[in-house]
């Protein structure tokens, strides 16, 4: 089984984040990068094939060179091989048509994404590309057992969880229960040593049109002071909620 596991390279939570150009570009002097976490439990899944049933797992970034070094931790937690599409990852239609493009040049049996990237949060690109190559489609999965060609997938639905069964080819749009925070893999000394070895592969993009454009950034409004009531003062904590807060 070929697996192709995307990888998106996002500014780390921690990070403090600013834009410039008049809040139109973000800023990323100072800012440390990882694998999106999304994308991170779906790269830990795709081990868990490649342990208990032999799959090859290549790793992908639509990036220019900076996002190697996200690419390089990825073939350090134990992916064979990884791909950087040459060219900046402008909005998700884009992005969706640069995998694609490499589904269909390495026939690769199962994609798995991130159902979301934590710093745009679009939530696009898993679906297009499973639209733009044909490929059965599960979004927000949460368990993942795969048999020759059948698949059993749960996926997470308002109010409870959903049992899938499909076959492949198949792309997942992976999240948090697809494996659990805990065993989630740090890259050990040997790891590190053995990804310089591995193959990091740069293609050309295609041609494509971004659909949309991001006019400006702008961070949330501070947080307003804070009033603290005493537990017995019933009286002031009632007032301030309706003359104040306006919610009573």
């Amino acid at each position: 089984m070929k697996i192709l596991v995307c990888i998106s390279h996002v500014p780390d939570t921690t990070s403090k984040i600013n834009f410039t150009d008049n809040n139109t570009k973000f800023d990323t002097n100072g800012v440390q990068f990882v694998i999106n976490p999304n994308d991170e439990f779906g790269l830990t899944r795709a081990m868990w094939f490649k342990e208990k049933q032999g799959a090859h797992i290549t790793v992908v970034n639509v990036g220019l060179q900076d996002t190697e070094s996200t690419l390089r931790k990825a073939l350090a937690i134990g992916a064979d091989a990884a791909i950087r599409v040459n060219t900046t990852a402008t909005d998700g239609y884009s992005v969706a048509r640069q995998i694609a493009k490499v589904v269909e040049d390495g026939g690769f049996d199962l994609v798995i994404a991130g159902r979301e990237s934590i710093d745009y949060n679009g939530g696009m690109v898993p679906g297009m590309i499973a639209a733009l190559t044909q490929m059965n489609f599960v979004n927000k999965c949460i368990g993942l057992e795969i048999h020759d060609q059948n698949v059993k997938a749960i996926r997470e639905i308002d109010g409870g969880k959903e049992t899938l069964a499909t076959t492949l080819p198949l792309v997942v749009g992976g999240q948090k229960g697809l494996v659990e925070e805990r065993d989630l893999r740090i890259p050990n000394m040997r790891g590190i040593m053995m990804a310089r070895q591995k193959p990091l592969t740069v293609v050309d993009p295609i041609d494509t049109e971004p659909q949309t454009t991001s006019v400006s950034f702008e961070k949330p409004a501070p947080k307003g002071a804070v009033k603290l009531v005493a537990p017995d003062n019933l009286d002031a904590l009632i007032d301030l909620l309706h003359n104040e807060a306006k919610v009573i």
